[in-house]
This record gives C-alpha cells, structure tokens and sequence, in this order.
C-alpha cells in the first residue's frame, strides 16, 4: 500500500504557498496514451446531476461541467474557462471609491466549445447568474447570487460583473461551481429539465447515461478545448463510470473484484483490508472538512444550553479517532487549523463525564428508574441520524450513542441513505445528526450556522453571529476578516449549535495503473480536472 501527501505536511505547507502546486497539473506525465475506462465508487446516490441542485459533493458533475475558475491541488484557484484570475493586483477587481462595492472583470478562453458543439461565450455566464438567482429555480444553494447587482456583456469574451458590496469569497460561489448553457435551457424549467440527468457542459468528459441509483457514464469530449503540455488533445481516458454504491462493504467487495477501480471515500476502518488487495494503492490526501455533532433546536431540551454543553462534555475525541483507525486529529473550531482564519484561543469545552452529570443535575435533569434524564416530562431521548451505509460515520454514532448514555441520555439510531437523508438534513428531520462538512478554499460559514443559511437544518439563529459572518464575507482588509474570525469562532464555541469533532484525511483507494492524479482538498472533489489522467499501459 502507497500513501502520499501526509495531511499537515501537504496542507500547511501548499496552503503556506510553500509548494509550487499551483495549478491541475501537478506532476509531469509520462508515457501518456489515450484509453482506459476509470470505475468510481461513491458512497452516495446522486440527487441530480445539475451542480446548483445537488445536495452532495459533486464528484461526477466535476468531470462534465465547468466554471469559471476552480481551486487547484493547494487550494489555491486557477482559471479554467477564464483566462485568469481576478485580483486588485491585476485589475481583474476594482472597488468603488466609496469602498462598498466593487466589479469583477473576467476575460474568457476563445474556442471553448459545449458538448453539443455550440459555442461558449460570455451570455452564458450572464445567464447562470439570472437562472441562478431565479425565485423559481430550487437550488441547494444561491450563494452569490443576491450580491451581484448586474453584469455586462460588452463582447462574447468578457464579463463584467457589478457587486452591490464587497465580496472576498466571490471565487467560492456561483461561477466556479459551473456555467449553465443558456442556448439549451433558456425558456424551460430548471427544476424538471432532462439537463439535470444528462446535463451538457464544457468539460472533459460528456454524460451519455444516467441511471438513477445505480450509475452515471460518461465518455471523452473529442472537442475538448485543453491540450496537455506536450500538445496532446486531452482528455486521456475514454471513459469514467460513476457506480452508486452507499454500502461501503459492497463498495470493498467491489474494488477487491475489479468491479471497482477508484474510490475517492475509503473508510478508515477498511484501509486494512484494502491494503492488500493486489493493483491498488491508497493515496493519503488533504481534506478541508470536520466531522461534527449537531443539534435540532426545534427541540426543546436542545435548545438548553446547558444540555448541550453536557453533551459536549460527554464526548470524548480521542475514542473516536481510535475508532477510526487514528486517522482523524481533534479540533475544536469549524476553521480547519490549516487555515489562516484559526483562531488558536477559540475556547473548548474539555471531555469531562463527572462535569457533564454535575450539569444536567444543576439544570435540573434528574435520572429516572432507566438511568435516563429528563425534566417537567421532557426525557433527554433523541433520534440520532448519520448517512446510512457509512461505516466511519455508523462506527463513530454508536462511540457517541454509549458516550451520551453514561452521562444519562439517550440517542436512538435512525438513519437514512440517499435522498431521504439529504431532505432530513436540509429540513431537521433529526435530533442529534453526525456528519462532515467540507468547504472552497475561501470559506463561507454563514451557510451552516446564519440565519437562513443554505446548510442550516437545525433551525439555529444568533444575530450575534450573524453580524460577525457578516464582517467576515463582506470585507477585503485581511485585519477585519482575522477579528471577525475570531469573533465568530467564540460564540459558536460558547453557543454551541455544533460540536466539532475531528478533522480528516482522504484515503484515496485507485487502480495502481491511473497515472497523474493528484488530491483536491476542496468542496470542488478530486474531480475537478480530470483531462490529463491517464492508464499506464
């Protein structure tokens, strides 16, 4: 078994510019020959291949549509169907004088053809934007949509885009996730269009079937417009199937059978057994994700502070991560400590069983004949959902289920897979919910914990935060994004509305015989640049 790219070293020291991995084509190619299919297990059935759509990582839509920009194997954004990346520096942004707006300009590749041989131009990204933005359209998220005030067109490979404030994770939403075909989708409706199963885009790869819950195709782009350093037309591969396979046992049988070539989400506990399977190394990535608890405040013993605070005492990180194999590290802030936004002072709520018990029985939460607590009829029992099928995420619930029950509380599994969790998650269809998050290279937090916000499920509002989230997504002086960082790390650390848990690491499990492919820490998944993979041999 090969591991690579241990998580500190690689992610401090690419995040610290330390690493000249700027771009998708991180090592050179040797021996480069088009062929090959590539058979991807994902732990997770696809919702829709539409990317504004999707409730999960968009690991297949990656390969098939592009944006503007995206982030590169150090976090780090490139363009991709822009020509460049906007900065003060380069006079891709300008502020206005007044400091309160500020306009984007994106100049865009020629020759950029969509699947269907219609060419891309700069009325396509002007398009995403109104479609996005569109109160009719159910999307999973519209971030940065309601901050652009217009966008101009002057010619096919220019966009302007006018901002009503300052966005300095303008890179994080909207068109780097991907850019919609207008010539195909306007006039019908986005949220029924064929487009969503078999979508059309720019990128290496094109759909050809999708069948729902078991598998997408996909197949080479002959008119791709990248060419490898060599001149070569890219993509290399013939074809990547994306196989839905949430049972993470099947998905070993299946690579130990050769049904499977490549899985981007190898549970820690089954590294071992995917050690020896003959073909195939693991490669050890970078992840900008956390592993946390969450709390329905729906709820009312949830909405008690201090029966959070108990819970955040009865958890004990260290058997979790034993659990997992030692692969995850302890955290104690959403800010993964790679970045320059951790704030190291953030308070933390140390693993304390005697505390807990000593909170619940000041808050008035006594145990009854069954060792569960409750107050004024309302017993501390909770449904506790994780995606089900994932047996890091099931083997941590039940360390968490026998933590929370020697502190007096109860936590009943009930766990849901595919579309039936996502709408559980979006909606508060839960309790208590164990899960990960990963983020863009540019975070933006207020989707979990703001008012509103996309990811916020739990029903969870603070002004407070919200006016600290605010400050740090609204500003480009590095200063007040550092105190508004540390302001909102605080009061969730003191609120408490999550429990993170863990940070993590990728372990990659591929055919030994897929040549230059490199981890993406990002939300952007391992996918994002595809083209110049190659089978050896």
């Amino acid at each position: 078994m090969t591991f690579k790219l241990t998580r500190r070293a690689a992610l401090q020291g690419m995040l610290a510019g330390g690493v000249a991995m700027t771009a998708f084509r991180a090592f050179p190619a040797y021996a480069q020959a088009p062929g090959g299919t590539l058979t991807v297990g994902l732990t997770y059935e696809i919702d829709t291949m539409n990317v504004y759509s999707t409730g999960f990582l968009g690991d297949a839509q990656a390969a098939v549509v592009e944006g503007l920009l995206a982030p590169g194997s150090d976090a780090k954004y490139v363009p991709v169907l822009a020509t460049e990346v906007p900065t003060l520096e380069n006079g891709g942004i300008v502020v206005a004088e007044d400091g309160k707006t500020m306009k984007i300009t994106y100049k865009l590749r020629e020759g950029v053809k969509w699947h269907d041989g219609e060419p891309f131009t700069s009325a396509d990204v002007k398009y995403t934007w109104e479609a996005v933005k569109d109160p009719a359209f159910i999307a999973e998220s519209k971030d940065g949509t309601e901050e652009v005030e217009s966008i101009e067109t002057p010619d096919d490979l220019t966009v302007i885009v006018n901002y009503n404030t300052i966005l300095p994770t303008f890179a994080s939403t909207l068109f780097t996730f991907g850019i919609l075909p207008k010539h195909v989708l306007e006039g019908t409706d986005l949220n029924t269009s064929t487009y969503n199963e078999t979508p059309i885009g720019t990128g290496p790869f094109k759909v050809t079937e999708f069948v729902r819950g078991q598998y997408v195709v996909t197949e080479r782009f002959d008119e791709y417009w990248d060419k490898a350093e060599n001149g070569d037309q890219l993509p290399y591969l013939d074809s990547i199937i994306f196989k839905m396979i949430p049972d993470t046992n099947t998905l070993i049988t299946q690579l130990r059978s050769g049904e499977v070539t490549m899985v981007v989400s190898t549970p820690y506990s089954q590294a071992s057994q995917v050690e020896g399977i003959d073909g195939i190394e693991i490669v050890k990535g970078p992840l900008l994700s956390w592993q946390h608890l969450d709390f329905n405040f729906k709820n009312p013993t949830l909405a008690d502070l201090e029966v959070r605070k108990a819970i955040a005492m009865g958890i004990d990180r260290n058997v979790l991560i034993r659990a997992q194999g030692g692969f995850p590290e302890a955290i104690k802030s959403p800010v993964v400590p790679v970045f320059e936004w951790y704030d190291a002072e953030t308070p933390e709520i140390a693993y304390d069983v005697e505390g807990a018990k000593a909170a619940l029985d000041a808050a008035g939460y006594v145990a009854g004949s069954d060792g569960i607590r409750e107050k004024d009829g309302n017993r501390l029992s909770y449904q506790f959902m994780v995606q089900a099928g994932r047996a890091d995420d099931e083997l941590a619930q039940q360390v968490i289920i026998a933590q929370l029950k020697a502190i007096g509380i109860e936590a009943t599994a009930n766990n849901q897979t595919g579309v039936a969790y996502r709408e559980a998650r979006y909606n508060g269809g839960y309790d208590l919910i164990y899960g990960r998050w990963i983020t863009s290279a540019d975070p933006v937090y207020s989707v979990f914990w703001g008012t509103g916000g996309a990811n916020n499920g739990q029903s969870y509002s603070n002004p407070k935060l919200d006016e600290a989230f605010a400050k740090f997504e609204n500003s480009l002086d590095t200063a007040v994004r550092m105190e508004a960082a540390k302001e909102f790390q605080t009061i969730l650390a003191e609120d408490l509305p999550s429990i993170p848990l863990t940070t993590n690491v990728a372990l990659i499990a591929k055919t030994a015989k897929l040549k230059d492919f490199v981890p993406n820490p990002t939300n952007m998944t391992n996918f994002v640049h595809t083209a110049e993979w190659y089978m050896e041999g």
